[in-house]
C-alpha cells in the first residue's frame, strides 16, 4: 500500500521538471494523478510515462475556460481531489531599469493569478482532509538581481498560503508551501542566454552549501510528504528544500 493509495491528486505544470517528477512520485505511491500543461504533446508524454494512473488535461491556468475543463474532468471521475500541487508558473530575468508593465503583469498573472484561481476553482472538489501544496521559491527570501518580479510573485504565494491555511482549517484542508532552491531543470537552464546555460547552472550550484543543484525527484519527495498523512499536523508551513541555501 502506497502513502496515497486510493487518493486523487492534481499537479499543474506537470509535464516537465519538478512537476513531472512529482506526478510520477505521487502515482508511484498509489494516487491517480491529473496532469496539466499548455502543450498537448507534453501532456501526452507525461501521461505515457506514468500509465493508467494518470489523466492529462491540456490547459493554461491563466485561462478561465481551461480551468472549467479541468474542473469538469476531475469531477467526472467522481472521487474528488485529495492533493493539489499548484506548481505551474515561471519567470524571466528583468532588472528594475528594464522592467515593463507587460512583463510584470504576465509574471503575476501566471504565478499569482493562475495559482489563486486554480485553487479557488477546485475548492468544491477538495475532499475533507485534502492537502494543498503551493510552489514557492527561495527567490522570495533573497535579493536576487534581475529577478524582482518573480521573487515578489512567490512572496505573494507564501502570503496566500498562510491565509488559505487559516481559511480552510475548518474543512480540515491543509495548505503548505514547498520552497525549492536551484533545481536542475530545463526551465532553470533556459533562463540563461543561448550557449551560457551551463555557466548559469554552475554559478547557482556554487551558492548552495551542499555545492550542487537539487534534483526534481528530491523536491517531489518533499511534496509527497506534504501531500500525505505523514504531515497531518502541518498547515501554513513553509518547507525549504534548498541544500541549505537559506539556512546556513
Amino acid at each position: 500500500m502506497g502513502q496515497l493509495s486510493g487518493k486523487t491528486a492534481l499537479v499543474t505544470g506537470g509535464t516537465s521538471g519538478i512537476g513531472l517528477a512529482t506526478a510520477q512520485r505521487l502515482a508511484a505511491e498509489g494516487a491517480h494523478v491529473f496532469i496539466t500543461g499548455r502543450n498537448q504533446g507534453g501532456v501526452d508524454d507525461a501521461v505515457a510515462s506514468i500509465g493508467e494512473s494518470a489523466t492529462g488535461v491540456r490547459g493554461d491556468i491563466t485561462e478561465p475556460g481551461d480551468l472549467d475543463q479541468l474542473f469538469a474532468a476531475i469531477e467526472a471521475r467522481g472521487q474528488g481531489l485529495d492533493a493539489l500541487f499548484a506548481n505551474a508558473g515561471g519567470g524571466e530575468f528583468a532588472t528594475l531599469e528594464d522592467e515593463t508593465r507587460e512583463h510584470l503583469a504576465d509574471t503575476f498573472n501566471r504565478n499569482v493569478g493562475g495559482t489563486v484561481f486554480t485553487v479557488q476553482k477546485l475548492l468544491p472538489l477538495l475532499n475533507e482532509g485534502a492537502s494543498i501544496v503551493l510552489a514557492g521559491s527561495t527567490a522570495a527570501s533573497t535579493g536576487t538581481p534581475s529577478f524582482g518580479a518573480y521573487a515578489a510573485s512567490k512572496a505573494a504565494i507564501r502570503s496566500f498560503g498562510r491565509t488559505w491555511a487559516a481559511e480552510l482549517v475548518g474543512r480540515k484542508i491543509r495548505v503548505n508551501t514547498i520552497v525549492p532552491g536551484p533545481v536542475e531543470t530545463r526551465g532553470l537552464a533556459e533562463l540563461a542566454p543561448a550557449g551560457q546555460e551551463q555557466g548559469l547552472l554552475d554559478g547557482m550550484a556554487a551558492t548552495v552549501p551542499m555545492a550542487r543543484l537539487g534534483q526534481p525527484s528530491e523536491i517531489a519527495s518533499a511534496v509527497l510528504f506534504l501531500a500525505s498523512d505523514q504531515s497531518s499536523f502541518m498547515t501554513g508551513a513553509e518547507i525549504f528544500v534548498d541544500g541549505g541555501a537559506e539556512q546556513l
